[in-house]
C-alpha cells in the first residue's frame, strides 16, 4: 500500500532545497543584506550604486595640505599670507569654502568662496574664451591667368574679407594647355595681388609652382 505521507514529505524536501514553491514561483535566500534592507523598509541595492560625491575638481578646505596661504577674501580683497588653519576658520566662520586657485604660487593662493560659485564663475570664463577663439582656415582665391581687372578686383575683395577674419588665404592661378609655357609670365599676378592687400596681409608663402598651378600664401598682418 503507497504511503502518502512519504510522497507529500518528499515534494515538500525538493521545493524547499530548490528554491521553487509549487505554484512555479521561484524564491532566492534573503542574505543578510537583503534582511537589513527589507526591515528599513529601503529599495534594495544589488550593486551598492550609492550615489558617491565626486571629488572636486581642485583641492578645497581640508584637502589643501600647505601649511600656510596666501588669502583673498570673498569680496576679492587681499587678506595676506596665514596658517591654512586660520584660513579655513574663517571660510568656515563665513560659511564658505576655502579653495585653493593657484597651486604653484609662492606661498599658494587661496579664495574664500562658496565652491558651487566658483565652479560657476569658471565654468562661465572658459565658455567666453572659446567664444573668442578663433579658428584659422585657409581660403582658396583661385583665378586662371586671363582674368580681368574687374574680377581681380571682386577676387580681392573676397581676400580682405577673409583675411580680416582671421583667415589665411591662398591666392592660385590655374593653368591650361598652352599657358603652361607662359607660367613665369603671370606671376606678376600673384605679386600685384599681394600688394593690393598689403595694408592688411603680408605674404607668408612666396608664390611655388604646383603641378598645374602656382600659389602664394597671404595672412593677417599683426
Amino acid at each position: 500500500m503507497r504511503n502518502d505521507d512519504s510522497g507529500d514529505l518528499l515534494l515538500s524536501s525538493f521545493f524547499e532545497n530548490s528554491g521553487i514553491f509549487p505554484g512555479g514561483c521561484r524564491t532566492e535566500p534573503f542574505t543578510s543584506d537583503r534582511q537589513a534592507v527589507l526591515r528599513e523598509g529601503k529599495p534594495i541595492n544589488n550593486n551598492n550604486n550609492r550615489r558617491q560625491q565626486r571629488r572636486p575638481e581642485v583641492p578645497i578646505n581640508e584637502q589643501i595640505r600647505d601649511k600656510e596661504v596666501r588669502v583673498i577674501g570673498a569680496d576679492g580683497e587681499q587678506l595676506g599670507v596665514m596658517p591654512t588653519e586660520d584660513a579655513r576658520k574663517m571660510a568656515r566662520d563665513a560659511e564658505l569654502d576655502l579653495v585653493l586657485i593657484a597651486q604653484t604660487a609662492q606661498p599658494p593662493v587661496c579664495r574664500i568662496i562658496d565652491y558651487g560659485k566658483f565652479k560657476y564663475e569658471r565654468l562661465r570664463k572658459e565658455k567666453e574664451a572659446k567664444k573668442k577663439q578663433h579658428v584659422v582656415e585657409i581660403k582658396e582665391i583661385r583665378m586662371s591667368p586671363n582674368i580681368d581687372q574687374n574680377d581681380l578686383n571682386t577676387k580681392i575683395g573676397s581676400a580682405r574679407k577673409f583675411l580680416e577674419r582671421g583667415d589665411r588665404v591662398k591666392v592660385t592661378l590655374r593653368f591650361r594647355g598652352r599657358e603652361m609655357a607662359h607660367m613665369s609670365e603671370s606671376a606678376h599676378i600673384l605679386t600685384d595681388f599681394a600688394n593690393a592687400l598689403v595694408d592688411i596681409a603680408v605674404v607668408d608663402k612666396a608664390p611655388k609652382v604646383e603641378g598645374r598651378s602656382m600659389s602664394l600664401f597671404l595672412v593677417q598682418k599683426k
